[in-house]
Order: structure tokens, then sequence, then C-alpha cells
């Protein structure tokens, strides 16, 4: 990707935030409300993920967990059935408008993982830190249903890290190279669709 194309696409995510902000800053604030009552947390739940160049960043999410040691796999076991609905709906992920808004993600790019992983590519993967994670992107499309897959797995972590995650960069690597502002505008498309 070029200069000039990461401006561009700057650009949009700004003008696209200040377009739905608006609208949907109403019911955000009700999500958290609700999380907050079903979870006796606070609603809005954050977690430190890796972004552009590989620098860490805070990520915000309606919190869909109760208390507990959560692990991969077995995600949906501490969620109520307002938390599964909100985590399968992907409503959740509506304040990362505001990691979008502050500049930490983009509407469409690789999704910002854990410590452990983006950090850590190599060579020619490391194209993947170029661009900022997104909301959305080919390997979100993919993966829309990663949980329910995990749970069926007799060790998810060594799935994820061995199955998953190699197939991520791949096809996270193919957006980055393919990229162009069209491309963006039909993952936006195909995730509002598939919502």
């Amino acid at each position: 990707m070029t200069k000039t194309q990461l401006k561009i696409k700057r650009v949009f995510d700004v003008f696209l935030t200040l377009v739905f902000l608006p609208i949907l800053i109403v019911p955000i604030v009700l999500l958290i409300i609700l999380a907050t009552v079903d979870t006796k947390q606070f609603g809005i739940y954050t977690q430190y993920r890796i972004g552009q160049h590989g620098k860490p960043f805070k990520i915000y999410k309606i919190r869909t967990l109760r208390e507990g040691k959560h692990q991969l796999g077995d995600l949906n076991r501490y969620a109520s059935k307002f938390g599964v609905f909100l985590r399968k709906s992907k409503l959740n992920e509506l304040p990362q408008l505001f990691n979008v808004l502050i500049g930490d993600m983009s509407f469409v790019g690789p999704r910002p993982d854990l410590e452990g992983f983006a950090d850590e590519l190599k060579g020619d993967d490391r194209i993947i830190l170029l661009v900022k994670p997104g909301i959305t992107g080919p390997a979100t499309l993919k993966y829309r249903n990663e949980e329910s897959v995990l749970e069926r797995q007799n060790d998810p972590v060594h799935y994820n890290r061995t199955i998953i995650w190699v197939d991520k960069v791949k096809i996270n690597k193919k957006y980055v190279e393919n990229y162009s502002f069209y491309l963006d505008l039909t993952l936006i498309l195909k995730s509002t669709l598939n919502k």
C-alpha cells in the first residue's frame, strides 16, 4: 500500500465514523447499560491488542462475559443469553467506532490480535502490520463463526495457532498486497449483508 492509499483510507474511516457515530451513540449507550446490568460489571470491556506497526492499543467492546477465568474455546460458557446474542450479532464491537475515530483502527483490515501473534510475524508476513487493524476484513468474514469452530476442538489453543492463525495470515497478507478502495467498500458491504 502506498502512503496516498493509507491517507485516503484514513479520510474515509473518519468520514464514515462521523456519519455513523451520531446515529449509533444512543444504541451504544443503551447496550453499555444493559451489559452492566447483565454482567454486574461496567458494560465496556477493554483489552490491549496489537495494532499498526506492531504497537499495542486498547480496544473497546461491549462486555459480554461474566467474571471468571475465560479460556479460548469456552467463552460462550461465561456469557449470558444477552452476551451470546451480542457476540453473534457483533453488536459488542460497536464501541470500536471510537477506536477508528482516534486512529487505532480502520473499518477494514486484519482483526487485531492479542500479543503473541501479529507482533511475532516474520519476513514478508510483516506486511500485514503496515495497515491498521479493522472492525471487519476478509479473514473476519471467513472466520465469522470462529468461536463455534474452536468450541468443537479438543485443543482449541493449538488449533487456533496452527490452523486458523496460519490461514488468517495468508488471507490478510493477500488483502494488503491487493489493496484497493473498491475492495474495502466490497468488504464493508459483505459484512453489512452478513449481519
